[in-house]
């Protein structure tokens, strides 16, 4: 597979970690992170991975921020984009499997490393299950206007 991640400065050692890992599981990176902990801003970092999931460069994106709610809201901005904030293993699994989240936020100051870990790997691994699920995803674009 290939994985888009970004981060802003509270992730980095985060993405360094997941990005070795997912190498090591044979998957391909696009690393849109900072690479420094110097203050940057968030949206700068997540929007290119919401950019390749959405057009399909990517298969999944992972990004992460100190909270996970702002890089989290800055990717749902993007049609085509399901992206999920977890903090824990079973909320990065129903988020695949009930709402096939193909975005993974997660909250770098509130998890440890070895649970982003296992997140990831249940994100990753996790199948969409459709049936009435799909009918509740196919209801989340937004509505136009009249």
């Amino acid at each position: 597979m290939k994985i888009s991640i970004g981060n802003d400065h509270a992730g980095t050692e985060y993405k360094e970690l997941l990005q070795t890992e997912l190498e090591n599981w044979g998957h391909s990176v696009i690393n849109h992170g900072t690479n420094s902990e110097d203050s940057v801003d968030y949206p700068d970092f997540v929007h290119p991975v919401a950019d390749d999931v959405e057009s399909k460069k990517a298969d999944f994106g992972i990004i992460i921020c100190g909270s996970g709610n702002g890089a989290n809201m800055t990717a749902n901005k993007h049609q085509g984009v399901r992206s999920a904030l977890c903090w824990n293993v079973e909320i990065a699994k129903l988020a695949r499997s009930h709402n096939d989240a193909n975005i993974l936020s997660i909250p770098a100051r509130f998890v440890d490393k070895d649970l982003a870990l296992e997140m990831m790997s249940a994100f990753l691994n996790t199948k969409f299950e459709g049936g009435r699920h799909q009918r509740r995803i196919d209801k989340i674009p937004a509505k136009k206007s009249c």
